[in-house]
């Protein structure tokens, strides 16, 4: 006959695989973001234009530079998709490749802008003094500096690498508010509990920064990360159709919509496919930032929302 220690011990396990574990905060997060529908749409058509960009080229005999001197300015067809421009190009194969090239060049500048935005926001905010104060006044001296002017005049200079540096000139002039954002919410959390502790257990500050600033500010980077590719896209675009942007011969959808403008009218088949997976983009990739602040931000309850509006 069992003790009572024992019996009791025996309803304790039994009682253990009963109770559920409660779900961890990635997997909520993934649940309030599945479950908002915009979003996931945004997501999906965010995917889709990924695999046209890169699997694209591959589905055409023509290449981006290749010209068909028997078809100039032709409507889309069998022989293009497309249609071509005004010396023969495919247009198919040119706004791919530009997709391509101009969502390269977005990941690249939110990657960049908002990993930035982190090291010098969290840094300014934890050690504060004089390091506070060189970097808030650099990144204010940015904030007014001229970047329109800056690119316009280094990235036609640049040849054949030049998108490159000027997806860094993009990243470069586009985490400054960022960083301030980050720099206030790195204040309040130097002091919290957790921190303090691990600097009397004799933590280093830049491991405190890389193992509790930063992971307690990730909500907010990986939804400005979001929202930054979308306005990479868009400022990439805007200098591409004034010729600062990506050089010629290479392709952006920016350069296919200046060289499409003039005809957009008359032959709109050179203008409306790239403005509309520019457009397409842009619109989705919001969409998504939007899902990811409302599944992040516990105070944000999308569903009771809507249930209230019904309701009323």
């Amino acid at each position: 006959m069992a003790t009572a220690p024992e019996t009791l011990l025996a309803g304790a396990d039994q009682d253990d695989g009963l109770i559920a574990r409660p779900p961890s905060r990635a997997r909520v997060t993934l649940r309030r973001f599945a479950a908002h529908r915009t979003a996931l749409a945004g997501l999906i058509v965010v995917a889709l234009l990924f695999v046209l960009a890169f699997a694209g080229p591959h589905l055409t005999r023509w290449s981006y530079s290749d010209i068909d001197y028997t078809a100039l300015r032709s409507a889309p067809s069998s022989r293009h998709w497309w249609g071509t421009n005004r010396i023969g190009q495919d247009v198919f194969a040119q706004t791919v490749h530009g997709l391509q090239k101009s969502l390269i060049i977005g990941l690249l500048v939110g990657v960049a802008a908002t990993g930035g935005a982190a090291v010098v926001g969290a840094c300014a905010g934890y050690f504060g003094g004089w390091t506070d104060r060189l970097l808030t006044f650099t990144t204010d001296l940015l904030l007014i500096f001229p970047s329109f002017l800056v690119i316009s005049v280094v990235s036609p200079r640049l040849k054949g690498g030049g998108w490159l540096v000027f997806a860094l000139l993009l990243a470069f002039f586009a985490w400054m508010v960022t960083a301030r954002v980050v720099r206030s919410m790195a204040i309040s959390l130097r002091e919290r509990e957790f921190v303090r502790a691990a600097r009397y257990m004799g933590v280093g500050p830049l491991r405190i920064i890389a193992r509790h600033i930063v992971p307690n500010v990730a909500s907010f980077l990986i939804i400005d990360a979001t929202i930054a590719v979308g306005s990479a896209v868009m400022s990439e675009t805007a200098l591409s159709y004034f010729g600062f942007g990506v050089q010629s011969p290479d392709v952006s959808l920016g350069t296919l919509i200046a060289d499409g403008t003039g005809a957009a009218v008359t032959y709109p088949w050179m203008f409306f496919f790239a403005a509309g997976l520019l457009v397409v983009f842009v619109l989705a990739v919001n969409l998504v930032g939007d899902g990811l602040r409302d599944a992040i931000d516990p105070t944000s309850r999308p569903g009771r929302r809507r249930g209230r509006g019904a309701a009323k």
